[in-house]
């Protein structure tokens, strides 16, 4: 397995991909490392600590089923107990309506809606008003850091309707910000000690935080897009939004993390030292009705031979049925199957063409 990987990550890398990756493929983590941090830089080292963006879902996921079992909240709890900001929220007559086209929420917004993306917030496909309003209110999903701390961010994006009654649509990215700050105000501490009692101290998780500490710095590459002759960098090696201490609160956003910290997580999820049998089999199950799964919900062809779970896609069809997993803006990814095969690669390289190519050719390899 991993003589595989390897030979898919040389040769996207050698095809200018991305300038390196990490990966790891099977039951045990044994790192293959390929390429370098930088186009011109040094090599990659199996203890790099990635920028994971979207692969944080799973985990903040985890976190809260760990509150949900320790009887703290309960997936059909209404989250406006702890975020009032939320107790009365207005649906627009349609995604694309006018944004004073309103009504009242049928019923409130709940934890299982933040786990399952179906609250009524989250990324719109084109350019209907509120998408734009988005823009202006600065809660866009973008692969960039986020700009307003978690209070500002939350008070924002109260101040918008939601595209869709709760629980009666599937729009991606905003609910778990939302589920981050949850996490915080229900267990009575910071989100990230929540997170730490919860899921990084049980894993044996060492490398995973909302920031880099200072004098672990050095472990952070830079982030890259793709530019007409190459790659230029979004995001400065060992500096920046990354590095402790946090330019505010940041509950709502994503974490760094090593291959080895991510493999662990997923081997105690497995391995049920996270979470209880049930609610793991739960979280790796398609909670989305079909009704929700509308084109315009995420990219074209998104939902074929696929659902979404607690904080995981989850696939329903086909020679992989039953794998789940999920990637990060920034050319990570993970998958596990059903016999506990778990992969995950991480560049540090947004999402484009090539990025997804590279990732379509990971989900064949098992």
């Amino acid at each position: 397995m991993s003589d595989d990987l390897h030979t898919l990550l040389t040769r996207h890398v050698e095809a200018g991909t991305m300038p390196g990756a990490v990966g790891t493929y099977g039951a045990e983590c044994s790192p293959v490392v390929v390429g370098r941090a930088a186009p011109d830089g040094e090599p990659l080292r199996a203890d790099t600590i990635f920028r994971i963006q979207s692969m944080t879902k799973a985990i903040t996921a985890v976190a809260a089923l760990r509150l949900i079992e320790n009887g703290v909240m309960a997936l059909d709890d209404r989250i406006a107990t702890w975020m009032p900001e939320l107790a009365e929220p207005r649906v627009l007559a349609h995604p694309d309506a006018p944004l004073d086209d309103t009504r009242p929420a049928r019923r409130p917004i709940t934890v299982r809606h933040l786990l399952t993306n179906q609250s009524g917030y989250g990324a719109l496909v084109g350019e209907p008003p509120l998408q734009r309003a988005m823009v202006e209110a600065g809660v866009e999903a973008g692969a960039e850091p986020v700009d307003l701390g978690a209070q500002e961010w939350l008070d924002a994006l109260a101040t918008l309707p939601l595209a869709f009654q709760p629980g009666e649509g599937w729009r991606y990215h905003h609910s778990f910000g939302l589920l981050g700050i949850l996490l915080g105000r229900a267990g009575g501490r910071s989100t990230h000690d929540v997170l730490a009692e919860t899921v990084f101290e049980p894993a044996g998780m060492t490398d995973t935080g909302f920031t880099v500490p200072a004098d672990q710095a050095h472990h952070l590459p830079a982030a890259f897009r793709r530019a007409a002759d190459g790659f230029e960098q979004s995001e400065p090696p060992g500096a920046g939004f990354y590095v402790a201490p946090a330019p505010f609160d940041v509950s709502h956003s994503e974490l760094v993390s090593t291959i080895a910290d991510y493999h662990a997580f997923l081997r105690a999820l497995l391995d049920g030292r996270l979470i209880g049998p049930d609610l793991r089999d739960e979280l790796r199950r398609d909670q989305v009705p079909a009704a929700a799964k509308t084109p315009d919900s995420f990219f074209p062809g998104f939902w074929d031979d696929m659902g979404w779970g607690y904080g995981v896609s989850v696939v329903t069809g086909g020679p992989h049925r039953g794998r789940f997993g999920w990637s990060g803006g920034l050319g990570t990814d993970f998958f596990v199957d059903p016999d506990g095969t778990i992969c995950i690669v991480m560049t540090q390289v947004e999402m484009d063409e090539r990025i997804f190519g590279l990732l379509g050719e990971l989900q064949q390899l098992g």
